[in-house]
């Protein structure tokens, strides 16, 4: 049985996921429902997810989805069926799926997978545990992860260590973009790509650093950088 506040927000969720596809923001549902603060929200979309009649989707910005509806509230057959938005849906390595709706507009959580190393190679850690909000304005189509850089090999390039990188997650790169590259399938750098004939050169952007030259079959491209965040 749902108090009247979360029934309220329940039906408030359902029309507005209809009525734009997205689902409403937490200050948008605060005013609707005449409270003071947005603590009060999250509460209560605890409690309507416990109950089974929300569901929360990891990686989507504002990502609610109505479950059912409770007993003393159904839709009218006139009314629009509910918007189902499109995904895209990618892995890296294998390691993840992320979901992120087309249209939807805040901020979105990606995994973000310990630390890669813009000087010597160092194995990406793949801890599934740790996330990382982005504003949706700075990704594009397709699958991202983040990754926190670790050495100084890319500094004339503006990428420190301690900084996020954002990847978007592909197996092909233009000639001087900065991309993730497995190496020997173990070893994961940031570097510039060059393609020189037949051979892949991983260029650093500091001169202190030395090109790595290697053949293609031990080079894998896994994303190239599309955006970085960085904490003062």
């Amino acid at each position: 049985m749902l108090t009247s506040k979360q029934h309220e927000l329940l039906v408030f969720i359902d029309k507005h996921l209809r009525q734009t596809g997205c689902s409403p923001s937490f200050e948008e549902m605060k005013d609707a429902l005449d409270l003071r603060s947005k603590s009060g929200i999250h509460r209560l979309i605890t409690a309507l997810e416990e109950r089974g009649f929300l569901r929360r989707h990891k990686h989507r910005a504002r990502a609610l989805e109505v479950v059912k509806l409770s007993e003393d509230f159904a839709p009218s057959e006139q009314e629009a069926p509910r918007f189902a938005p499109k995904v895209i849906r990618g892995d890296f390595s294998g390691k993840f799926t992320a979901l992120r709706a087309a249209n939807e507009t805040g901020a979105v959580s990606l995994p973000l997978y310990g630390k890669i190393a813009a000087g010597l190679p160092i194995e990406a850690l793949q801890d599934n545990s740790n996330e990382i909000e982005v504003p949706v304005s700075l990704l594009g189509n397709g699958d991202h992860f983040a990754l926190e850089v670790d050495g100084d090999s890319m500094i004339d390039a503006g990428i420190l260590s301690g900084d996020t990188v954002i990847i978007r997650r592909g197996e092909t790169a233009e000639n001087g973009q900065i991309i993730v590259a497995l190496i020997d399938e173990n070893e994961v750098t940031l570097k510039r790509l060059r393609r020189r004939g037949n051979s892949i050169a991983l260029e650093p952007a500091n001169a202190k650093f030395e090109t790595k030259i290697l053949p293609p079959d031990r080079v894998k491209i896994q994303g190239r950088l599309v955006a970085l965040l960085r904490k003062y």
